[in-house]
């Protein structure tokens, strides 16, 4: 059986279906095929965190602004799409709060000195699961379950073959594969880009407590707010795939959490998810340089921050109108 719709979306991830969502409001038919198994963007905290992303990754003003830029495009986004925005702020403990808040100021953020450390309210957050689910809705976009097998391409349209004999065609493919290994049947180039994204091992715990009113950071560490209790993450492993969570791992985070808290409780479940990171740490949003061939993939730890601006600048591409100022940062083909 086939079908034709105008784009087809392979992943659904925060960067998948935000691009499905955006070419649907533009009035495309959209397929997004999901694979069913849970994603790094099911496994995170829902963080649009500019602010102490900034702080905790050292990045220059440009790069401070660019991430403060892909924020600023929440607020639409959330209301064209029916996502609940929490912007709650956030606050940094650990040592040198002083530093800390001067680098903020010089970075252009906002944030004010608390009795344990520092508070900024330029860091918002989003419930993830209904957010997934709110995307994934989106009229115009049909969410399938599929595992994609292959691909073939020629000037004029793609076939998206699923392991299960389905077949699409079309003339527009977004590939938003995470940190996946390169599809069968893409051009060489494209296969290598894909293979040169670097997985990142990220495992979180789940405990049910009383929850702060907005997220909690220190060194290596986070208390984030979520239904029935928080979430305490995350490790960032680079190299690595495995989805069996570390106990002595987790237990070490759950104890450096709750010390954020100054509260006991028992952890509940522990999940891990594998992100995928390019070179410079920016995504790859945009034409691949192969006729009707998009990417969506590898936002590292900043998918869900990223999301809007990656679901713009990939359907600016696909429809040929001119690119954002920030479409060039996050080229495809910036790095050769």
């Amino acid at each position: 059986m086939a079908s034709s719709p105008d784009v087809i979306v392979i992943g659904a991830g925060v960067l998948g279906l935000c691009a499905a969502a955006e070419l649907a409001a533009r009035g495309h038919a959209v397929t997004a095929i999901d694979p069913g198994a849970p994603n790094a963007s099911s496994i995170a905290a829902g963080m649009i965190a500019p602010a102490l992303e900034s702080l905790l990754e050292g990045v220059p003003a440009e790069r401070a602004a660019l991430l403060k830029r892909a924020r600023d495009l929440w607020p639409a986004f959330a209301g064209a799409h029916g996502l609940t925005l929490l912007r709650e702020g956030a606050d940094w403990r650990g040592p040198d709060a002083a530093a800390a808040l001067a680098t903020l100021r010089a970075l252009g953020f906002a944030a004010s000195p608390t009795v344990d450390g520092l508070t900024t309210p330029d860091d918002w957050r989003i419930e993830i699961g209904p957010a997934l689910k709110a995307l994934g809705r989106t009229p115009g976009v049909s969410l399938v379950r599929g595992q994609v097998a292959r691909l073939a391409g020629d000037a004029r349209r793609w076939r998206v073959e699923a392991t299960d004999g389905r077949v699409w065609f079309t003339p527009t493919v977004v590939l938003a594969t995470g940190a996946g290994s390169p599809l069968a049947g893409l051009p060489d180039r494209i296969a290598g880009l894909v293979a040169s994204i670097t997985p990142i091992r990220g495992q979180l715990t789940f405990v049910p407590t009383a929850a702060p009113p907005r997220v909690i950071r220190g060194p290596g560490v986070y208390v984030a707010p979520c239904e029935s209790g928080v979430v305490i993450g995350a490790t960032m492993e680079p190299g690595r795939r495995d989805l069996e969570p570390d106990p002595v791992e987790a237990a070490r985070q759950v104890a450096a959490g709750l010390a954020l808290l100054g509260v006991a409780a028992e952890p509940g479940a522990t999940r891990v998810g594998v992100r995928g990171a390019t070179a410079d740490g920016l995504p790859l949003a945009g034409a691949s340089g192969e006729p009707g061939l998009h990417l969506a993939l590898a936002p590292r730890r900043n998918g869900w921050l990223m999301g809007p601006l990656v679901g713009r600048i990939t359907a600016d591409g696909i429809e040929g109108r001119a690119p954002v100022a920030d479409a060039a940062a996050l080229d495809p083909l910036r790095f050769g």
